[in-house]
Protein backbone atom coordinates (compact mmCIF):
# COMPACT_ATOMS: atom_id res chain seq x y z
CA UNK A 1 0.00 0.00 0.00
CA UNK A 2 3.12 2.36 0.61
CA UNK A 3 4.48 2.04 -2.64
CA UNK A 4 0.75 2.97 -4.12
CA UNK A 5 -0.26 5.71 -2.09
CA UNK A 6 2.83 7.16 -2.92
CA UNK A 7 2.15 6.76 -6.54
CA UNK A 8 -1.55 8.69 -5.80
CA UNK A 9 -2.70 11.05 -8.28
CA UNK A 10 -5.27 13.47 -7.23
CA UNK A 11 -7.83 14.92 -9.86
CA UNK A 12 -10.23 17.22 -8.94
CA UNK A 13 -9.85 16.57 -5.42
CA UNK A 14 -10.29 12.66 -5.64
CA UNK A 15 -7.74 10.50 -4.04
CA UNK A 16 -7.15 6.83 -6.39
CA UNK A 17 -5.42 4.48 -4.36
CA UNK A 18 -3.55 1.92 -6.72
CA UNK A 19 -3.76 -0.63 -3.99
CA UNK A 20 -7.81 -0.72 -3.44
CA UNK A 21 -8.11 -1.55 -7.50
CA UNK A 22 -5.33 -4.55 -7.24
CA UNK A 23 -7.54 -5.87 -4.19
CA UNK A 24 -10.86 -6.19 -5.81
CA UNK A 25 -9.14 -7.12 -8.70
CA UNK A 26 -7.61 -10.35 -6.45
CA UNK A 27 -11.36 -10.26 -4.67
CA UNK A 28 -13.07 -10.64 -8.28
CA UNK A 29 -10.77 -13.76 -9.26
CA UNK A 30 -10.97 -15.56 -5.59
CA UNK A 31 -14.52 -16.01 -6.35
CA UNK A 32 -14.03 -19.12 -8.54
CA UNK A 33 -11.97 -20.29 -5.82
CA UNK A 34 -13.90 -19.93 -2.34
CA UNK A 35 -15.09 -22.73 -0.55
CA UNK A 36 -18.43 -23.62 -1.27
CA UNK A 37 -19.35 -21.94 -4.53
CA UNK A 38 -22.19 -23.65 -6.50
CA UNK A 39 -24.63 -23.36 -3.33
CA UNK A 40 -27.13 -20.39 -2.67
CA UNK A 41 -25.84 -18.21 0.34
CA UNK A 42 -27.61 -15.26 1.54
CA UNK A 43 -25.80 -14.72 4.61
CA UNK A 44 -23.71 -10.81 4.74
CA UNK A 45 -20.43 -10.69 6.90
CA UNK A 46 -18.98 -7.37 7.85
CA UNK A 47 -15.32 -7.78 9.16
CA UNK A 48 -14.00 -4.57 11.14
CA UNK A 49 -11.57 -2.84 13.11
CA UNK A 50 -13.16 -0.80 15.96
CA UNK A 51 -10.05 0.98 15.95
CA UNK A 52 -9.84 1.63 11.94
CA UNK A 53 -11.57 5.12 11.22
CA UNK A 54 -12.51 3.21 7.70
CA UNK A 55 -14.50 0.46 9.60
CA UNK A 56 -16.42 3.41 11.89
CA UNK A 57 -17.93 5.11 8.57
CA UNK A 58 -18.94 1.65 7.49
CA UNK A 59 -20.21 0.44 11.20
CA UNK A 60 -22.55 3.76 11.20
CA UNK A 61 -24.14 2.26 7.74
CA UNK A 62 -24.08 -1.20 7.27
CA UNK A 63 -27.05 -2.31 9.03
CA UNK A 64 -29.21 0.05 7.29
CA UNK A 65 -27.97 -1.77 4.15
CA UNK A 66 -28.34 -5.24 5.02
CA UNK A 67 -31.66 -7.02 6.69
CA UNK A 68 -29.14 -9.26 8.98
CA UNK A 69 -25.27 -8.68 8.98
CA UNK A 70 -22.70 -10.68 11.03
CA UNK A 71 -19.99 -8.67 12.55
CA UNK A 72 -17.01 -10.03 12.67
CA UNK A 73 -12.87 -8.01 14.02
CA UNK A 74 -10.20 -8.21 12.56
CA UNK A 75 -6.63 -6.15 13.21
CA UNK A 76 -6.37 -4.33 10.19
CA UNK A 77 -3.00 -4.32 10.58
CA UNK A 78 -2.63 -7.42 10.08
CA UNK A 79 -3.68 -7.54 6.39
CA UNK A 80 -1.43 -4.77 5.73
CA UNK A 81 1.98 -6.22 5.80
CA UNK A 82 3.12 -2.59 4.38
CA UNK A 83 1.89 -1.09 8.19
CA UNK A 84 0.78 2.58 5.80
CA UNK A 85 -0.01 4.06 9.55
CA UNK A 86 3.54 4.03 10.87
CA UNK A 87 4.63 6.14 7.32
CA UNK A 88 3.91 9.26 8.31
CA UNK A 89 3.60 10.59 4.43
CA UNK A 90 0.84 7.82 3.95
CA UNK A 91 -0.68 8.66 7.12
CA UNK A 92 -1.55 11.85 6.22
CA UNK A 93 -3.44 10.57 3.18
CA UNK A 94 -5.06 8.21 4.74
CA UNK A 95 -6.60 10.90 7.10
CA UNK A 96 -6.99 13.63 4.46
CA UNK A 97 -9.26 10.51 2.65
CA UNK A 98 -10.87 9.37 5.55
CA UNK A 99 -11.89 13.11 6.89
CA UNK A 100 -13.37 13.75 3.32
CA UNK A 101 -15.12 10.71 3.31
CA UNK A 102 -16.26 11.10 6.62
CA UNK A 103 -17.82 14.77 5.48
CA UNK A 104 -19.16 13.51 2.68
CA UNK A 105 -21.14 11.23 4.60
CA UNK A 106 -22.18 13.80 7.09
CA UNK A 107 -20.77 11.70 9.78
CA UNK A 108 -17.80 13.30 12.81
CA UNK A 109 -14.27 12.20 12.58
CA UNK A 110 -12.30 13.24 15.29
CA UNK A 111 -8.74 11.37 15.93
CA UNK A 112 -7.95 10.06 19.11
CA UNK A 113 -4.69 11.63 20.86
CA UNK A 114 -2.78 8.09 20.29
CA UNK A 115 -3.21 6.55 16.83
CA UNK A 116 -3.15 4.04 15.62
CA UNK A 117 -3.00 1.91 18.80
CA UNK A 118 -0.01 -0.13 19.65
CA UNK A 119 -2.05 -2.78 21.38
CA UNK A 120 -5.26 -5.68 20.68
CA UNK A 121 -6.82 -4.47 23.93
CA UNK A 122 -10.30 -3.20 21.89
CA UNK A 123 -10.19 -6.36 18.98
CA UNK A 124 -10.22 -9.19 22.12
CA UNK A 125 -13.07 -7.64 23.74
CA UNK A 126 -15.00 -7.00 20.31
CA UNK A 127 -13.70 -11.13 19.98
CA UNK A 128 -15.86 -11.57 23.35
CA UNK A 129 -19.12 -9.11 22.41
CA UNK A 130 -19.69 -11.46 19.43
CA UNK A 131 -19.35 -14.52 21.00
CA UNK A 132 -21.81 -12.63 23.91
CA UNK A 133 -23.92 -12.03 20.96
CA UNK A 134 -23.67 -8.30 21.23
CA UNK A 135 -20.81 -7.43 18.95
CA UNK A 136 -22.66 -4.94 16.95
CA UNK A 137 -23.46 -3.06 20.34
CA UNK A 138 -19.80 -3.07 21.35
CA UNK A 139 -18.14 -2.26 18.21
CA UNK A 140 -20.04 0.96 17.58
CA UNK A 141 -19.80 2.30 20.85
CA UNK A 142 -16.31 1.52 20.55
CA UNK A 143 -16.24 3.24 17.52
CA UNK A 144 -17.80 6.44 18.33
CA UNK A 145 -15.94 6.88 21.30
CA UNK A 146 -12.49 6.25 19.30
CA UNK A 147 -13.75 8.38 16.34
CA UNK A 148 -16.40 11.08 17.40
CA UNK A 149 -15.32 11.19 20.80
CA UNK A 150 -11.17 11.02 20.46
CA UNK A 151 -10.78 8.46 22.99
CA UNK A 152 -7.97 5.84 23.53
CA UNK A 153 -9.68 2.24 23.17
CA UNK A 154 -6.49 0.93 24.76
CA UNK A 155 -7.38 3.30 28.12
CA UNK A 156 -9.13 0.49 30.07
CA UNK A 157 -11.23 3.04 31.36
CA UNK A 158 -12.49 4.54 28.17
CA UNK A 159 -12.88 0.31 26.60
CA UNK A 160 -14.62 -0.55 29.76
CA UNK A 161 -17.46 1.89 28.88
CA UNK A 162 -17.90 0.71 25.33
CA UNK A 163 -18.02 -2.52 26.60
CA UNK A 164 -20.87 -1.64 29.54
CA UNK A 165 -23.39 -0.23 26.61
CA UNK A 166 -23.09 -3.32 25.18
CA UNK A 167 -24.04 -5.09 28.68
CA UNK A 168 -20.26 -6.63 29.35
CA UNK A 169 -19.30 -5.95 32.86
CA UNK A 170 -16.32 -3.93 33.82
CA UNK A 171 -14.11 -7.01 34.92
CA UNK A 172 -15.84 -8.98 32.05
CA UNK A 173 -13.96 -6.39 29.88
CA UNK A 174 -10.94 -6.33 31.74
CA UNK A 175 -10.31 -9.86 31.43
CA UNK A 176 -11.47 -10.29 27.74
CA UNK A 177 -9.01 -7.32 26.91
CA UNK A 178 -5.98 -9.44 28.44
CA UNK A 179 -6.65 -12.65 27.14
CA UNK A 180 -4.69 -14.05 24.07
CA UNK A 181 -6.97 -16.73 23.50
CA UNK A 182 -9.30 -13.97 22.38
CA UNK A 183 -6.33 -13.82 19.05
CA UNK A 184 -6.92 -16.83 17.77
CA UNK A 185 -9.83 -15.75 16.24
CA UNK A 186 -8.31 -12.81 15.30
CA UNK A 187 -4.95 -14.49 13.73
CA UNK A 188 -7.49 -17.14 11.34
CA UNK A 189 -9.48 -14.53 10.32
CA UNK A 190 -6.85 -12.53 9.22
CA UNK A 191 -5.61 -15.81 7.13
CA UNK A 192 -8.25 -16.63 5.64
CA UNK A 193 -9.34 -12.88 4.05
CA UNK A 194 -5.93 -12.73 2.88
CA UNK A 195 -6.03 -15.98 1.42
CA UNK A 196 -9.09 -14.53 -0.48
CA UNK A 197 -7.55 -11.54 -1.43
CA UNK A 198 -8.99 -9.35 0.76
CA UNK A 199 -5.91 -6.74 2.23
CA UNK A 200 -7.46 -4.20 3.65
CA UNK A 201 -10.64 -3.23 6.10
CA UNK A 202 -13.56 -2.97 6.11
CA UNK A 203 -14.54 -5.60 4.07
CA UNK A 204 -17.81 -7.46 3.21
CA UNK A 205 -19.10 -10.63 2.55
CA UNK A 206 -22.12 -11.20 0.41
CA UNK A 207 -23.01 -15.05 -0.36
CA UNK A 208 -19.91 -15.96 -1.50
CA UNK A 209 -18.85 -12.51 -3.04
CA UNK A 210 -16.28 -10.42 -1.09
CA UNK A 211 -15.94 -6.38 -1.17
CA UNK A 212 -12.93 -4.49 0.35
CA UNK A 213 -12.96 -0.67 1.59
CA UNK A 214 -15.23 1.38 3.02
CA UNK A 215 -16.20 2.66 -0.73
CA UNK A 216 -17.25 -0.81 -1.37
CA UNK A 217 -20.89 -0.95 0.75
CA UNK A 218 -22.68 0.58 -1.83
CA UNK A 219 -21.37 -2.24 -4.14
CA UNK A 220 -21.86 -4.77 -1.91
CA UNK A 221 -25.31 -3.59 -0.66
CA UNK A 222 -26.40 -3.20 -5.07
CA UNK A 223 -25.35 -6.89 -5.03
CA UNK A 224 -27.34 -8.34 -1.96
CA UNK A 225 -30.54 -6.61 -3.50
CA UNK A 226 -30.19 -6.64 -7.09
CA UNK A 227 -33.07 -9.06 -8.61
CA UNK A 228 -31.11 -12.21 -9.22
CA UNK A 229 -29.02 -11.93 -6.15
CA UNK A 230 -29.50 -15.76 -5.14
CA UNK A 231 -28.47 -16.54 -8.90
CA UNK A 232 -25.13 -14.41 -9.36
CA UNK A 233 -24.15 -15.20 -5.47
CA UNK A 234 -23.86 -18.62 -6.00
Amino acid sequence: MREAIGAEIGVMGDVAVLSERRAQRLLRDSISRAPGVGGIDSSVAFYFDPCCPFSYLAAERVERQFSGVEWVPLAAAALQTDRPWSDPGVARVLRVRAERRAAELRLPLVWPERFPPEGTAALRVAVYAVRAGVGSVFALAACRLAFCGGFDLEDRLNLAEAAAAAGIEHDECLQAAGDPGNDVALESGARELMSLGVTQLPAFRVGHRWFAGEGSLAEASAWARAPLAAGHRA
